[in-house]
């Protein structure tokens, strides 16, 4: 049945053993150690293979294992027979309750040799960690199914990693809900953060408030049953589940059914627009109270887990200020704002939560010193807000950075690190160092501008930089790159994603714009004459790092309905993961690129998600027709609009609210195009070594494709009313490529442009940037490197 031989399967093969940074199997997250002995060899596997568990019983845990080799193989499996000696053996050492608590051990070893498959885990948890990583191993090569021999131990680095859904704003089925669970285990992920209740509905059953999903759920909520299968469900695969009712704010439908609950009175009507509104619970009145102790007590009774996650934020306090009685028992009570009133709120809130034997969970709001360390901050605010949750000897999460309801590159999310980070003195003028700062402002479609000043110091080792934006701490900016005497570029990570100003300086003034993800945002601003005061990032020590129990990814739903759900979620999800787990050394993004295109096939096929078959149902849809080729090769010049972009589009439009159809081609996109990615590099290789004719090449036939695709694409925009608005984006591309074909042959051949031409090509590169139907040409960017190595120096 078994034998073992050179490994064939297709697999590249680094060195002989990884710990950080990672390697080149197919691992995602990145274990803690990965060793490869000398004479590497594979395990070939066949349809007879067996499977053994001993020690504890985690269900039926070897009939998963061999369902998902079944998928990933092809194979019809033959029965399993009794035998001495399976083909993988899983030992798990003692029987814990199965279900998962925030002290499970996940940790494991796997060996692969010649004798077959070896895991070895402390409890249930750690052996569905290492069936996961075995599954990612096995693969498909030329000549067999294999598995490498490797000698794995692995551990989580932080005991938190989880994935918020949101069931409120637009319902999620069930099966999707347990679609993305078994995501979840694939990914290692251990918490899934249920966000039940909203403004826009009520989505569980309650016994002693009936009118919540008679009145505000529009019909679509969950039972308690069905509360209870998806808890079993997550339970069999490790996964915790933490509800979520929000109190005081975000109360809206609360209102509707129970008014008398409220700030100010009735009569309310479900609310259907996004956002931050007015309605909030009233917390002078004991039936407030009881309220909240019979959610607590319903949910309790479902869900085991000890934490319960009270949501808290962004509470309007204008029904407080205009509310007589309470602002007389704020008086009488001594509580000088509107936070501390949320504060005696939440007080008289954790002592029902204690009653219940349940922990808080809240966001940022609810951090207050009158409340006991036993609560848990999840950080929507930042590293800054995290930081000082820490310092305080508060337990903290973050969410910053991993909003995957944004479509942002993959490469933002996995920079973002949950411990906050030091300047490591980029700020400290030397005193041969010259230092320009300058003022800007950064007007958006929704909301304030964003306003700050950067300072770029020229050293003896050449530029670095720092930025400070008002309200938040100093942050260092990287990749300093002057293009002539007047514009400058750096990046830096921000709340809003990959920011990248491209900005000109003129005497004393500064114009250009902020690159925002993939999205321009004008900005003027003037020179400093000194170099500003700053705010220095909060940065716990050593001890203090311990309250930080690691993140969750959040998957807001105002742009996100099941329809759509895998597409935002996944992969990038596992590269979330992958920074909740794995070593902070474990850093490297082509690597992580690499990794993840293959989690992304194997995921599709032995987990079963829908990132791809979403997106060719929503394409059919586009395209009245099954024909969706032309459709495909348009999405690798496209992004949706990353950052808020779209829903501030939205907003300016009147259409933020939930009947706004998810229907758009900008919907079916994936986050980011690895095409473009690709594209990049070819561009960088080509400009670095003009005579790279393989990178030439790839160029010129993706240009080639791209036009030869535009009169198929413009056929399917003319006969969708949901695609008309793509024409003239078809157009653009269609341009783009013919002056990437021009570009192309010019820096292969070390031909240069002449000012004038230059400024043609950046004007119409310029206008193809520009957000059309929630839509981003991406391709614009490689193409503008193109161009800036044809000027002549």
């Amino acid at each position: 049945m078994l034998r073992s031989s050179l490994f064939t399967a297709g697999l590249l093969l680094g060195a002989s053993a990884f710990a950080a940074p990672a390697g080149d199997l197919p691992l995602m997250p990145w274990p803690a150690k990965v060793e490869r002995p000398a004479a590497q060899g594979a395990l070939i596997l066949s349809n007879d293979l067996s499977v053994s568990v001993t020690g504890d019983d985690p269900g039926d845990i070897a009939g998963r294992l061999r369902e998902r080799l079944a998928l990933q193989t092809g194979w019809t499996l033959r029965p399993q027979a009794a035998s001495e000696k399976a083909t993988i053996r899983i030992n798990i050492a003692r029987k814990v309750k199965p279900q998962p608590l925030p002290d499970s051990d996940e940790s494991y070893r796997l060996v692969v040799d010649a004798s077959g498959v070896n895991i070895t885990a402390n409890t249930r948890f750690g052996a569905l960690r290492a069936i996961e990583t075995l599954l990612q191993l096995v693969q498909n090569g030329a000549e067999n199914t294999a598995v490498p021999w490797v000698t794995i131990d692995d551990a989580p680095r932080f005991p938190w990693r989880g994935l918020l859904l949101d069931s409120a704003r637009h319902f999620i089925p069930l099966e999707d809900i347990k679609r993305q669970i078994d995501g979840m285990a694939a990914a290692k992920l251990n918490v899934l953060h249920w966000h039940l209740t909203d403004d826009q509905g009520w989505r569980f059953s309650s016994t002693r408030y009936p009118k919540l999903t008679q009145l505000a759920s529009d019909g679509l909520y969950y039972t308690p049953e069905q509360m209870r299968e998806i808890v079993r469900y997550a339970g069999e695969r490790g996964i915790r589940v933490v509800p979520e009712i929000d109190m005081p704010g975000h109360a809206s439908a609360i209102g509707v059914a129970y008014p008398e609950l409220m700030s100010a009175p009735g009569p309310y009507e479900m609310e259907r627009h996004w956002g931050v509104l007015k309605p909030v619970l009233d917390p002078t009145k004991e039936a407030t109270y009881a309220f909240a102790e019979a959610m607590v007590s319903e949910l309790a009774a479902i869900f085991p887990d000890p934490y319960l996650h009270i949501g808290g934020d962004e509470v309007d306090d204008t029904q407080w200020k205009n509310n007589p009685a309470i602002q007389q028992f704020m008086r009488q009570h001594k509580l000088a704002d509107s936070h501390a009133l949320q504060a005696f709120f939440n007080r008289r809130l954790e002592l029902i939560l204690e009653k219940h034997h349940r922990q808080m969970v809240g966001w940022d709001e609810i951090y207050h010193p009158d409340l006991p360390k036993s609560i848990l901050i999840q950080s929507w605010q930042g590293q800054d807000a995290l930081g000082e949750v820490a310092k305080q000897g508060y337990k903290g999460i973050l969410s910053t950075g991993f909003y995957l309801d944004q479509p942002q590159s993959t490469a933002y999310h996995y920079r973002n690190e949950i411990v906050p980070q030091g300047l490591s003195g980029v700020d400290k003028l030397a005193d041969n160092d010259s230092a320009q700062s300058w003022r800007f402002s950064m007007p958006r479609l929704k909301g304030k501008p964003v306003e700050g000043s950067f300072t770029l110091i020229k050293g003896e080792s050449g530029w670095r930089g720092f930025i400070d934006f008002s309200g938040k701490s100093r942050r260092a900016v990287q990749k300093i790159e002057w293009r002539d005497d007047s514009q400058v570029t750096f990046t830096v990570d921000t709340w809003m994603g990959e920011t990248r100003p491209v900005v000109t300086v003129d005497n004393d003034k500064l114009s250009g714009y902020f690159l925002v993800g993939n999205v321009r945002y004008p900005i003027t601003g003037e020179r400093l004459e000194a170099v500003p005061a700053g705010v220095a990032p909060v940065v716990p020590d050593a001890e203090q790092q311990k309250n930080l129990l690691g993140g969750e990814a959040a998957l807001w739903a105002e742009n996100v309905a099941a329809p759509v759900l895998d597409i935002k979620l996944w992969p990038r999800a596992f590269a979330v993961a992958e920074r909740l787990w794995s070593a902070k050394e474990v850093n490297d993004i082509d690597n992580m690129y690499s990794r993840l295109q293959a989690i992304d096939s194997w995921s599709t096929v032995s987990v079963g998600l829908q990132q791809h078959s979403q997106q060719q149902r929503q394409f059919t849809r586009l395209a009245n027709s099954a024909d969706t080729l032309a459709l495909q090769i348009l999405a690798q010049a496209l992004e949706p609009a990353q950052y808020y972009t779209r829903q501030h589009l939205k907003f300016q439009a009147g259409n933020y609210h939930q009947f706004e159809p998810l229907n758009r081609y900008a919907d079916a996109l994936s986050a980011e195009s690895m095409t473009v990615r690709q594209m990049d590099k070819w561009v960088d290789r080509l400009i670095s070594d003009a005579e790279d004719s393989e990178s030439a090449d790839a160029l010129r036939h993706l240009f080639n494709r791209w036009q030869s695709n535009t009169s198929d694409a413009l056929a399917l925009s003319e006969n969708s009313y949901q695609l008309h608005a793509l024409g003239p984006v078809i157009q653009e591309v269609d341009k783009l490529a013919a002056i990437g074909l021009r570009l192309t042959d010019l820096v292969a051949r070390q031909g240069t442009l002449d000012d004038q031409e230059i400024a043609a090509i950046q004007a119409t590169l310029d206008n193809a940037a520009k957000v059309q139907d929630e839509v981003v040409i991406a391709a614009v960017y490689p193409l503008e490197k193109l161009l800036r190595a044809t000027r002549n120096l």
